[in-house]
Parts: C-alpha cells; structure tokens; sequence
C-alpha cells in the first residue's frame, strides 16, 4: 500500500474515533472518555395492558417510589431489532425430514408453510429493554504545573492509581446498580447486568447492524488467551 493510501485510512480511522464515547470495557464496565462508568442491565418486561386494575395501581406507585429513591440520572433504552428465524426454520425442517409419524410429518410442513406466509406478510421484531446506570465522579481537570511534571517522572505509579481509581468508581457504580435492580424487582421486573462480552456484541450490534447478523464475535476470552 502507498504512503498515500495509508495515510488516507489513518484519516478514516481517527475520523470514526472521535465519534466514539467509548474508551474502554474491562469488567464488565463501559469507561468512557471522560473518566465516567456505565453499567447495563437487561430488563425484562411485563404486560401492562393485561393487568388488572389494581395491579397497575400497585405498579405504578412501586413505579414511583422506585424514582424517588434513585438520587441519579438513568437511562432507558429500547431496542427494536428484525427477528431472524433462520435458523429456527432449518430446525423445523429438519425434524420434518426425521419425522416418522406421516401425520406429524404433514402437520410440521403446515406449519413451516405457515411460519413463512407469516414472515412474508409482515416482519416479526423482537424488543429488548435496557437501563443503563451511570457513575461520573469529580475529576480533577485543572493540574499545576509541578503535579503535571511529577506525574511524569512515575509512570507506574499513575498507573497503579488509575486501577485504584476504577476499583474504587466500580464499587460506587455497583452499589448504584444494586438500588437499581432492587426497585425494579419491586415493581415485577428482573434485571441482569451485561458482562464484558455481553456489552461488546451490544455495542457492536448497535453501531453495525447491518453486518452484525452475519459476522460473529470472538469471546473475549479467547483473545485473552491469544495476547
């Protein structure tokens, strides 16, 4: 490749990073340019509409002592994506092909038949809903002079301080999803927080999800062992 040629995909390169918040995922934490966490539940989900009267009385006030007790910022995300079946379909077909019982045999291919007039007609969506928790701790964004020059001569030593940073922030941003996920139990939701390969195909199915589909991760673990 030419001088030219590789300069030109640096430019790309530094161009889509800068439109990146994200600096990093390590323990199952988002760290973000700023400094800042974030945490992500997967939140499941219940049937408003088919309650009772009461029940969504009951729900909804559980719904706002929940936002009473939370002193902090939450976001709530829903994901609407294409529900892909393939592979479901390749099953089906393949117990139709096993299948010893004629009637059974003849039943499984109506409802194969039936499954695609269905996906034909209109796309069938799947929706997945998330909270996200977050922890920005005050920074110190403005260093003299001699604490930015003694900061270069330990290199190590800041090092050390960052990990000690993180800990210290994770433990404050679990304590915030504890809160969380306990309000959301009291008003009948369960809640499950995102471990570090979790949170990388999110991400990387939100910010591609037109190749997302057919392209599968490595587990992180694997490129672990690799390094």
């Amino acid at each position: 490749m030419s001088n030219r040629g590789k300069l030109a995909n640096n430019k790309i390169n530094a161009s889509t990073q800068q439109y990146l918040d994200i600096a990093e995922i390590r323990e199952d934490v988002v760290v973000l340019r700023d400094g800042s966490l974030r945490a992500v539940l997967l939140v499941s989900s219940i049937n408003f509409a088919l309650k009772s009267e009461d029940e969504q009385n009951a729900i909804i006030a559980a719904y706002v002592t929940f936002l009473n007790n939370i002193n902090f910022p939450l976001q709530i995300v829903v994901q609407s994506r294409e529900l892909n079946i393939d592979n479901y379909l390749a099953d089906l077909k393949q117990k139709e092909k096993e299948q010893t019982n004629e009637l059974l045999k003849i039943q499984t291919a109506e409802y194969i038949k039936y499954i695609n007039e269905l996906i034909s007609m209109s796309k069938i969506m799947s929706k997945k809903f998330y909270v996200i928790v977050p922890y920005h701790p005050l920074s110190d964004k403005h260093k003299g002079f001699f604490s930015t020059l003694f900061e270069l001569f330990k290199p190590v030593s800041l090092i050390k301080l960052k990990e000690e940073k993180f800990q210290r922030r994770k433990a404050a941003l679990i304590q915030r999803v504890e809160n969380v996920m306990s309000g959301l139990a009291s008003i009948g939701l369960n809640a499950v927080m995102l471990d570090t390969q979790s949170l990388i195909e999110l991400y990387y199915n939100c910010y591609n999800p037109d190749i997302a589909p057919n392209e599968k991760l490595v587990d992180v673990e694997q490129l672990r062992l690799a390094e």
